[in-house]
């Protein structure tokens, strides 16, 4: 059978196609939205670029509590008696097509009365009459064009929280200050003896002070905090020389005012603060679209179905589950409390939780914990333990995830300042003695001369802007930085544990090998026809590997869930499951690895062994990195994929298995008591503890928009293998900081000499000082560019 393409979602198949027109779809569901658009004249949307629709959803199932008012009152951000306004978070977004769509959804449903996308963080924000539609129904539509929304518990507790902008107006406000500054004091710069601006020099100089008040008070006030801060702290950060700095200019130039001395330095003191500001935005420059602080809220559901005493399904919010409740777990519905399974039998999946990849069978009367989802079909369970006290909450309870990461690690720019300090009030002390033998009334001063032109101006922009370009270009090659600091840790570590499941191998792909009697062609067509029937993922994985077989009816045909597949057709008989399932001796099993058994006409034929497959230049990436770091492998899972990984990675990388999740976090504390500074690379919700206790947590996404625990860095899972280069960069980085610092240092020298000799004029220090932040901002910028360039 020839393999065709499906003209909505791109899909290759080579089963019967549905068509519509001359085009052909791979399921009733493409050929239904292709219609759906058609009929509502936006076909328009396949123009713009070629199959750019995604498979929809058959079940919406999920979606069952947006029937309660009160779920959907809170995920609203307005709402009246005729209007309702959302916005959700829509995964599917990658391009123009999208957009698109999504933003003439009015045509799709009259309901709707406008919609927005945003690009970037992939939302669409949509007004809506509840009059003529539910959410559900709009939430339900959009599913089935390809466009589920994905809704969360954390947008439900979520309050809407408001954008800090404050750092834009401060910029803006010293901004404006510094140009009208530096107008105003261009006739004192050149000393114009014109006569109407010698009358209204006094004018002149009282506007530079009243336009520098919003600057100290309002726009450099964080610098003043952060320094008091620190002195209580009895620490010297960088903080606490700029504060100096800005406070002397200040005083000393209202002095100069005030008793017609001098015009003062209100135009350095401006341009300095713009300037810090301006570093401070680069520096806080991130990723609105990522989330680095994600826990269990973000991936469980925002509400579940509750059985009554008379057996109806009444949809609940999850923060409204008792103990003692019953519940109904549809088919990979991620459980959200530790309950008992009271009705049938089923195979859990805890990989969201524990890492391991194996599959878990589940009997009437066990107990099943938060984070597990049923595979094969629906549970009934009963409420061991609210959401507050289930086994995953209490997990994100640990006060490891309470712990500032950053509280604890000094930067290069505040280890650099506390030197600076106080060799700078050394200099301006000892010049001030001199100055009091030589001429007594130069004495103050010199002392203000030199803490005034040498505040650490040109070292607090050296790594803002150096880090923060550093971030951007990293962010380019699919690596998100959480902040800045990130950087400068990750310079410095000296282990890197990695997790194995999902991270080291490919979730999306395994190797399949058959093991056992070979099956005959007709064998080979039912088995493809039982699994074509099932959408549990091992069933999935063997239908890809039997793509080039053909297909039969049935005669007969049942999934038991937790067990396998029972079908015949042409009085030909095929179970298809567990080893138990196809009676299969408990000595003859064999393997570690996931299998699924194969009995034919009641006679066991074999075995398809499901063997992790490796993400492309692992072992390339391990042998680099052996030579300045100590390597661990950490892993949920069992060792049946030890020998493969001794082969794979270099001998003396540690291999520690059957590691849950608190086994992971207790590890890496152990060892950062040694001294081990700790790079911690992980995939799932059940690496949580262990980023967040390490001194870097990484989370490998293969969609960074989607999933990742909370970490400091979002590493997208296909440039894996050049995470060495990364690191490197990062130090790179960290030496040109400390390139600029002694550029920095040149020109403090050059400025001293005008002040500690007496000569430091106003134009003088409106020269140094600016030029001296440009320099350094340009520096970095241009070596910070050449580092990038450098990676692959």
């Amino acid at each position: 059978m020839s393999k065709r393409t499906c003209y909505h979602c791109g899909l290759n198949f080579t089963t019967p196609a549905f068509k519509l027109e001359d085009k052909s779809f791979c399921c009733n569901g493409c050929r239904t939205v292709y219609s759906l658009l058609k009929d509502h004249d936006l076909s328009c949307y396949y123009d713009l670029q070629e199959t750019p629709g995604a498979k929809p959803k058959t079940s919406l199932e999920q979606f069952h509590f947006l029937d309660n008012p009160k779920i959907v009152e809170q995920l609203l951000e307005f709402q009246d008696d005729t209007v309702h306004i959302i916005t959700l978070f829509i995964p599917h977004i990658h391009c123009s097509s999208c957009i698109w769509v999504l933003e003439n959804f009015n045509k799709l449903h009259p309901a709707v009365s406008g919609a927005t996308v945003n690009f970037g963080k992939k939302t669409l924000r949509f007004s809506y009459n509840p009059k003529k539609a539910s959410l559900k129904e709009l939430v339900e539509l959009l599913s089935r064009i390809g466009y589920e929304p994905l809704i969360r518990l954390n947008d439900y507790d979520q309050e809407n929280k408001k954008i800090d902008r404050s750092i834009i107006y401060k910029l803006g406000i010293a901004g404006f200050a510094f140009g009208n500054i530096m107008f105003l004091s261009f006739p004192e710069y050149f000393q114009v003896g014109e006569f109407w601006l010698e009358q209204y020099k006094i004018l002149f100089r009282w506007l530079m002070f009243f336009f520098t008040l919003p600057v100290v008070f309002y726009a450099a006030n964080d610098y003043f905090i952060s320094a008091c801060k620190g002195l209580r702290s009895r620490i010297l950060n960088i903080d606490v020389p700029i504060a100096l700095g800005i406070s002397v200019l200040f005083l000393r130039s209202t002095f100069d005012i005030i008793f017609n001395a001098g015009s003062g330095f209100f135009d350095s003191l401006s341009g300095l603060v713009f300037f810090l500001l301006l570093g401070k935005l680069f520096q806080q420059k991130t990723y609105s679209f990522l989330s680095f602080e994600r826990d269990y809220k973000s991936y469980f559901p925002i509400g579940i179905t509750k059985l009554t005493a008379k057996n109806k399904e009444v949809s609940i919010p999850v923060h409204d589950i008792k103990k003692g409740d019953r519940l109904l777990i549809r088919n990979e519905e991620l459980i959200p409390v530790d309950c008992e399974l009271i009705e049938g039998h089923t195979k859990i999946d805890y990989s969201f939780v524990t890492g391991e990849s194996k599959l878990i069978s589940k009997n009437e009367g066990d107990q099943l914990f938060a984070g597990g989802k049923p595979l094969g079909g629906s549970i009934e369970v009963k409420v061991l333990n609210s959401l507050s006290q289930s086994y995953l909450t209490q997990l994100w309870d640990q006060d490891v995830f309470n712990r500032d990461k950053a509280s604890g690690f000094t930067n290069i720019t505040n280890r650099i300042s506390k030197h600076f300090t106080w060799a700078i009030l050394s200099i301006a002390v000892v010049a001030s003695l001199i100055w009091l033998f030589i001429n007594p009334g130069m004495a103050l001063n010199v002392f203000t001369a030199v803490l005034i032109i040498a505040c650490p101006c040109a070292i607090a922009l050296a790594a803002p802007f150096t880090f923060g370009n550093i971030l951007r270009i990293l962010g380019k090659k699919k690596f998100y930085l959480k902040n800045a600091s990130v950087i400068e840790q990750l310079a410095q570590i000296n282990t890197i544990i990695f997790d194995k499941t999902g991270t080291l191998t490919s979730p999306k792909e395994s190797k399949i090998q058959y093991e056992g009697i070979p099956l005959n062609a007709s064998e080979k067509v039912l088995l493809k026809s039982s699994l074509r029937q099932s959408n549990h993922p091992l069933s999935r994985s063997l239908y890809q590997l039997l793509r080039s077989n053909g297909i039969m009816p049935l005669d007969d045909y049942e999934e038991i869930t937790g067990k396998g597949i029972e079908a015949q057709a042409n009085k030909q008989y095929l179970k298809i499951g567990s080893a138990d399932f196809v009676g299969l001796r408990q000595s003859e099993k064999t393997t570690l690895n996931t299998t699924v058994h194969i009995r034919s006409n009641h006679r066991y034929k074999g075995q398809f062994t499901f063997y992790n497959k490796y993400r492309k230049g692992i072992s390339k990436l391990f042998n680099h990195l052996k030579k300045q770091y100590d390597l661990v492998v950490l892993s949920g899972d069992n060792a049946g994929e030890e020998s493969n990984l001794k082969k794979l990675l270099p001998a003396k990388t540690k291999l520690v298995f059957n590691q849950s999740p608190q086994d992971k976090l207790e590890y890496i504390k152990h060892h950062q008591s040694e001294g081990a500074r700790v790079l911690m690379i992980g995939d799932g919700l059940n690496d949580a503890g262990a980023l967040a206790q390490s001194d870097v947590g990484i989370a490998i996404s293969e969609h960074v928009n989607v999933f990742s625990p909370a970490c400091d860095a979002i590493l997208d899972a296909s440039v894996l293998h050049k995470l060495n280069d990364y690191i490197n960069l990062s130090k790179a980085s960290v030496r040109l900081v400390k390139w600029s610092f002694l550029l920095s240092l040149i020109y403090n020298l050059v400025g001293l000499y005008f002040a500690v000799t007496g000569q430091l004029a106003p134009v003088i220090a409106a020269i140094l000082m600016p030029l001296s932040s440009i320099s350094i901002v340009v520096f970095t910028t241009i070596g910070s560019n050449v580092l990038g360039k450098k990676l692959n």
